[in-house]
């Protein structure tokens, strides 16, 4: 656990609730101090959350994202750090992934609707608050139409991989994720590792020989031995163990506060180290 830092948080760029300026204002409150904000597909909170940022001078932000991929079993999401946000081929992309994940959702809201579980997709685009729209914006309007009781249930019965009214996303290979965010200049790490890819050492050799640098071993929920089974891969492939709260304020049972779930500083160090002149310009010393 770390209370400095936390690499996997959400805003209203994509499915998290709070704005850029109101997570950072909760993140320098909660006393951290190295954070990176990782919305779905997109970059377009970070710069508003640095500018935030400005306003509490013990908190540093680090430009991230969080992809989402097709491994042959399960899925895959890669996280990014140390962007460059002025990259105008990977802003083309993620445009492109953007558009495909709002042609999805109004898919599932019309076979919700086929289904006897209608929604309105004005609705959906309001709750995504002009960010990427994602199953949680759709999940977020059945539990107020009444249609499920909580998120979990909007999941398995409807929008899940295993749901009535889910609808298969154009696959993204990830080596192909950890790829784009490569030739961006940023450091690709596997997100929350445990909880959705099926086959983790099956997937591993070719996900680092794509330029995979680190897996996220420090998560809300994981237990101690999934940790230890984690940092016992990171030790074989040599990846940098990192972490954080995947925040994004639902205020779901399963949910944990920023900073109670990161990495050790000597993550951070490694990765600092890794992102060369990008990674020094944003972190400087590091002086803990």
């Amino acid at each position: 656990m770390s209370a400095l830092i936390d690499l996997h948080l959400h805003t209203t760029a994509s499915d998290g609730r709070l704005t850029p300026p109101e997570l950072v204002k909760l993140l320098a409150e909660s006393g951290l101090k190295y954070v990176a904000i990782t919305d779905h597909d997109s970059t377009e909170g970070v710069a508003s959350a640095i500018d935030a940022a400005t306003l509490y001078p013990g908190l540093t932000i680090i430009p991230g994202i969080e992809l989402s991929a097709d491994p042959p079993q399960g899925e895959a999401h890669i996280l990014g750090y140390f962007l460059d946000l002025d990259d105008y081929d990977f802003q083309g992309v993620l445009a492109e992934f953007r558009a495909g994940r709002e042609s999805r959702g109004r898919e599932m809201v019309d076979r919700l609707a086929t289904l006897g579980v209608p929604i309105e997709w004005d609705r959906v685009e309001e709750l995504a608050k002009g960010g990427t729209i994602t199953r949680p914006h759709i999940a977020l309007a059945m539990v107020e139409r009444g249609h499920v009781a909580t998120f979990q249930e909007a999941f398995e019965k409807y929008i899940g991989q295993t749901g009535l009214a889910y609808i298969q996303r154009e696959k993204l290979a990830p080596e192909i994720a950890i790829e784009l965010i490569a030739d961006n200049g940023g450091l690709p790490v596997l997100a929350h590792p445990a909880r959705y890819v099926s086959n983790l050492e099956g997937l591993l050799p070719s996900i680092r020989k794509a330029g995979l640098v680190g897996l996220e071993v420090y998560y809300k929920d994981y237990t101690e031995t999934e940790q230890a089974e984690l940092l016992e891969l990171c030790g074989q492939y040599d990846l940098i163990p990192c972490g954080g709260s995947d925040y994004h304020a639902l205020k779901t049972p399963e949910e944990v506060d920023p900073g109670l779930v990161g990495p050790p500083l000597e993550s951070l160090l490694r990765l600092r180290d890794m992102a060369g002149d990008r990674g020094r310009a944003t972190l400087g010393d590091l002086n803990g």
